[in-house]
């Protein structure tokens, strides 16, 4: 009974840590606190996955793939910085990864951003004056598969996940200028594709 209680007392204390008091004890071989970040943050590296993948079982698969390498290299996780920052951005290059495989390509036509900010994003339009979301979901059928692995990436991170371009240029390794340039490609060749998939779209949103 002690056992079980001192037990069930570390994870209780385990839950109330912060994720970088989880992650340095998880370098230090504590079991139940990577356990905890695993149950804490799976939620969020699966979404993201899921946004870059455009499939919830392969981004699920991913996910696991993520905490295995997380698991294998906490060593180098430094916590002078965000634990968020150093685990987005094995999730998102794993997820490139995987999008660039070719067991993926074909899913990948299916990828799903998050409609109503792509909505707003290329439209400018409120939510009631743009189409029924089913008919967006479609039309992004088509156009996720014009986007780079990278581009695709930076576009969910900084238009689903809100994150600062500073913090996507350290996920991805690269700098703030590059990160701003996927985004604006991004965009682009979205606009593009909606003008030329669905011609006068753009412009009949934009005159309402």
């Amino acid at each position: 009974m002690e056992l079980v209680y001192s037990e069930n007392r570390k994870r209780e204390q385990a839950v109330e840590s912060t994720d970088r008091e989880l992650a340095v004890a998880a370098r230090g071989g504590d079991m139940v606190a990577f356990e905890t970040l695993v149950t804490r943050k799976t939620p969020a590296v699966v979404s993201v996955a899921r946004r870059i993948v455009g499939d919830g079982e392969d981004a699920r698969d991913v996910a696991q793939l993520v905490f295995l390498r997380v698991w294998e290299q906490l060593n180098r996780f430094d916590e002078q910085y965000s634990f968020n920052t150093w685990l987005y951005r094995i999730a998102t290059n794993l997820s490139i990864d995987f999008l660039r495989s070719s067991r993926s390509r074909e899913r990948a036509h299916g990828a799903t951003l998050h409609l109503v900010r792509l909505r707003e994003e290329l439209t400018g339009s409120q939510t009631t004056e743009v189409l029924e979301a089913s008919e967006l979901a479609r039309l992004f059928q088509t156009l996720s598969s014009r986007l780079t692995g990278k581009q695709k990436a930076v576009f969910v991170l900084k238009e689903m996940e809100d994150c600062e371009t500073r913090e996507i240029a350290k996920m991805l390794n690269c700098g703030e200028s590059t990160v701003r340039n996927h985004l604006f490609n991004a965009r682009r060749i979205l606009r593009r594709e909606i003008a030329r998939v669905c011609p006068g779209l753009l412009d009949g949103r934009r005159g309402k």
